[in-house]
């Protein structure tokens, strides 16, 4: 067991240390110079084709679910305990420079994350049964004609589903609500085993049709329990934003209960709990997005701009504003206790339930997202025939994690959830003409992209 724990923790340092960050940030600066930073210099349009059209039914093109479904599917998968409790811990480790970096590896994020919907979307096949599938191992498959790379990176997003997208969630819920309602783990557990099962078994139609009303609901409940911490120091964020920048590029001194922290280990922490965050570079989200009703894949494309975009720049930052602005940095604590405490200094007791229930609908959430990712792994492996098998298999381990689970597997399945990237940036980088071909298609056609 010693061994295990030892090779693990070797193997995951490098896979979220250094090289690795370098590689996902690098990956990033690669697409936006190849596309000319039109995730930012067109972030208006994004928007503007995204956001504004949420609920709109009116998707052309094939597909199994609607557009915002899909993308809905996607940030529910996303938008877990790494916004809350994980940008707390990159401020305590990193110090509040931590969140500059955290936003500069967003930026070149949604460019990533762009990518891989585009390609996810070219490259999807049609099930004879009628559904999309799609996601990097097709990608690396139909557009490298890499079969075997493309199995590692199924395997890794097959039973990385069971950890980060499984137990550690149903623990960050049963911890919140035990923590805050003192609820005993197990019925919680339980509860949320049945609840998950109710929803998947009915697959992506069924998950995306719940994710589009859970998703926008938890996202404006917790920005806006967030934006009234932030305007009730709104003297204090000017200040706040100045020591962002400042300890971005200096060293933090040690203050209160906060130990200090080197610009490295602000850049390491921010790059790396914004990665965690917005996963782009995984190769997680195009897997739903591969569904998607849409007519081109560059326009769901956009949305994969606008699923970083919300989840680290809006929701993310909200989160580490905050914090710093409360001033809560300098308590010493970290994680969630970390929120929770900063909610609170603006709103006693309540401010502590926002961000309770806000991780426990972060957290529910990424479980259902986390099962059609891993679902659809196993079938590019072996096929739609034991789909239900994996659900039945992963039903039961949301229990385990509730109550508590082994930390080993939690730590495994960390080290698989980045294993994942590695053949994914392959792809990407291979692919990128591919990318940049149609991104370019797409703009240059005024029908098409809207663009007068």
């Amino acid at each position: 067991m010693d061994l295990i724990i030892k090779v693990n923790g070797f193997i995951n340092g490098i896979v979220w240390g250094w090289p690795m960050l370098i590689l996902i940030i690098g990956a990033g600066l690669y697409y936006s110079v190849r596309t000319k930073f039109f995730s930012v210099t067109k972030l208006g349009y994004t928007l503007k084709n995204t956001l504004f059209k949420m609920f709109s039914k009116e998707d052309t093109g094939e597909g199994e679910v609607t557009a915002f479904q899909a993308v809905s599917t996607a940030l529910a998968a996303t938008v877990g305990t790494g916004n809350i409790a994980g940008v707390a811990t990159a401020i305590a480790m990193g110090g509040p420079g931590a969140l500059f970096w955290m936003i500069f590896a967003a930026v070149l994020g949604m460019t990533t994350k762009f990518a891989e919907v585009v390609l996810a979307v070219h490259f999807r096949e049609k099930t004879e049964d009628g559904r999309f599938v799609g996601g990097p191992m097709y990608y690396i498959s139909n557009g490298l004609n890499l079969k075997w790379l493309a199995k590692i990176f199924a395997f890794f997003g097959a039973l990385a589903a069971f950890g980060i997208g499984n137990m550690t969630q149903a623990n960050s819920i049963t911890d919140a609500l035990n923590t805050t309602f003192g609820l005993p783990e197990l019925p919680v557990g339980i509860i949320v085993a049945a609840l998950t099962a109710v929803v998947i078994i009915g697959g992506i139609k069924r998950i995306g049709q719940v994710t589009e009303i859970l998703v926008p609901f938890m996202a404006a409940f917790y920005i806006v329990g967030g934006l009234f911490i932030i305007l009730s120091n709104a003297s204090q964020v000017p200040a706040a934003i100045g020591t962002i920048v400042r300890l971005a590029f200096t060293p933090a001194a040690a203050t209160g209960g906060f130990a200090g922290s080197t610009v490295l280990l602000a850049m390491r922490y921010g790059i790396a709990r914004g990665v965690f965050t917005n996963e782009a570079g995984l190769g997680s989200a195009p897997i739903a997005h591969a569904a998607a009703t849409t007519d081109n894949a560059v326009r769901q494309g956009l949305w994969g701009v606008f699923e970083v975009f919300i989840d680290t720049i809006v929701i993310a930052a909200i989160t580490g504003l905050s914090i710093v602005v409360s001033g809560a940095w300098e308590t010493g604590l970290t994680g969630a206790n970390l929120t929770i405490h900063a909610f609170n200094t603006a709103i006693p007791v309540y401010g502590g339930w926002i961000v309770s229930i806000g991780l426990m609908l972060f957290a529910f959430s990424t479980i259902l997202g986390w099962e059609y990712y891993g679902e659809r792994s196993f079938e590019y492996l072996v096929g739609p025939k034991f789909n239900v098998a994996y659900r039945l298999v992963y039903v039961p381990f949301i229990v385990v994690g509730a109550i508590g689970g082994l930390e080993l597997i939690w730590d495994i399945a960390d080290t698989l959830n980045a294993l994942m990237a590695i053949p994914n940036l392959i792809g990407l980088l291979f692919l990128s003409p591919v990318v940049v071909k149609l991104t370019k298609e797409f703009f240059a056609d005024k029908e098409l992209s809207g663009i007068k």
